[in-house]
């Protein structure tokens, strides 16, 4: 991605084009003005159907939107060395803040995710009980039928 001062000089850029497409876009549209003394001229042009005014009026006023936004990102001549350390130095203690919260938000995931697989060896433990108490019963069931 580009710089700031890129995107403004393509910008401008821009809005340079859509000033000069505009000024053509006038001389082919506008009709010729008869000039006295020089004869007269009753040539006559044909306009095209299509008016691309409000187009370029569109164009020129979002570019220049665009060239005002990019201007206001730019720092400011009162960002001094002292102003921008200052910003850093509250940004670090934000940064050292959201670290600490982030590490006790860890430590409690963690104790979460301990007492989760606890208690799915305790479900797990149950099961195969259960599992085995069932055989059991099985077992004894048929035993007990072959056994009549």
């Amino acid at each position: 991605m580009a710089d700031r001062l890129t995107q403004l000089q393509d910008a401008v850029n821009s809005q340079a084009d859509n000033f000069c497409n505009s000024v053509g876009i006038l001389q082919q549209m506008s009709q010729p003005s008869p000039l006295s003394g020089y004869g007269s001229s009753t040539t006559k042009v044909t306009t095209p159907d299509t008016d691309h005014t409000l187009l370029f009026a569109q164009m020129i006023a979002r570019t220049a939107k665009d060239i005002e936004v990019l201007i206001e990102s730019l720092p400011s001549e009162e960002s001094t060395a002292e102003l921008q350390a200052a910003g850093l130095q509250h940004l670090e203690q934000e940064s050292e803040v959201a670290g600490e919260q982030l590490k006790e938000t860890v430590k409690q995931g963690e104790q979460l995710l301990a007492s989760i697989q606890a208690a799915l060896h305790d479900i797990s433990a149950k099961q195969l009980e259960m599992e085995r108490i069932a055989a059991q019963e099985c077992i004894s069931a048929h035993t007990s039928a072959a056994t009549l």
